[in-house]
């Protein structure tokens, strides 16, 4: 599967998208703005969770960017574009009509999510009404249990409790067949430790991917916990080491869960 997956992103063009990181770092992407009813088009955004605080804003733009561009490449997902052709990623809040128009959202650093009672109403609602949550990037036992702290205000633990996906789930399998979830470290860590994988050492040594399911078993949400999978596209073009060793495995991983929130 990697080996395929390196020849077609090979193929289109690794330098290609270290351009675009780059036009994005200087600004010569149109900044995202919050969505509003006029930004949807029917095809497919990516959408990113902006919650109090400023971590939500960690890996943009190019993560949004660069993703939206593999997805559209690797698989048939119709990913709207502006009119000079660039992907045309979204930002809603969690208290945004709009959050209902994402049927994927993705947020960052769990240990930063601060959720109000009027976020967890409106969240309550998208979920159980279809919606689908993916929180990356976020390390250790801290960030995890701030993070189920902050969605049990969402989801009540006492009918909604994360449970560990399971190696065969059809999440992992949608379209590339992901036997575990990687452990990808952010690029500045990976090289500051001489290529070290665990950031906050043996409190995050292991990978865990939970999720909160609902009645029928389809996931509402998901956590890619002790892992910064998103670091794996927005560096894409930054190293070609890391490149091989990690994006390759975090495009496999995103895509999958992209079109399993397409798809059920």
């Amino acid at each position: 599967m990697f080996r395929f997956l390196t020849a077609i992103l090979a193929l289109l063009g690794l330098i290609g998208a270290a351009h675009a990181a780059q036009l994005a770092r200087q600004g010569r992407f149109p900044l995202m703005a919050l969505a509003t009813p006029e930004s949807f088009d029917g095809d497919w955004h990516f959408c990113r969770l902006a919650y109090q605080g400023r971590a939500w804003a960690t890996d943009y733009p190019d993560a949004d960017y660069n993703f939206s561009t593999r997805l559209s490449e690797l698989t048939r997902t119709r990913v709207s574009r502006g009119p000079s052709g660039e992907p045309r990623p979204l930002i809603v809040r969690p208290t945004d009509d709009t959050l209902f128009q994402c049927p994927f959202v993705i947020m960052w650093q769990a240990e930063s999510l601060w959720i109000t009672d009027e976020d967890a109403e409106q969240l309550r609602r998208y979920l159980l009404k279809g919606g689908f949550l993916w929180a990356d990037d976020s390390w250790g036992s801290y960030a995890w249990d701030h993070f189920t702290n902050q969605i049990a205000k969402v989801l009540p633990p006492s009918e909604y409790r994360f449970t560990d996906i399971p190696s065969g789930h059809s999440i992992l399998r949608t379209l590339f067949d992901v036997p575990r979830v990687p452990q990808v470290p952010g690029i500045s860590y990976w090289w500051g430790s001489g290529g070290g994988t665990s950031e906050q050492g043996a409190d995050s040594a292991e990978v865990h991917v939970r999720a909160i399911v609902d009645r029928r078993g389809r996931i509402m949400v998901l956590s890619t916990h002790n892992t910064d999978i998103a670091d794996g596209w927005e560096r894409e073009g930054v190293d070609a080491r890391y490149f091989y060793e990690f994006s390759r495995a975090s495009y496999a991983v995103g895509i999958n869960i992209a079109l399993y929130a397409l798809t059920h």
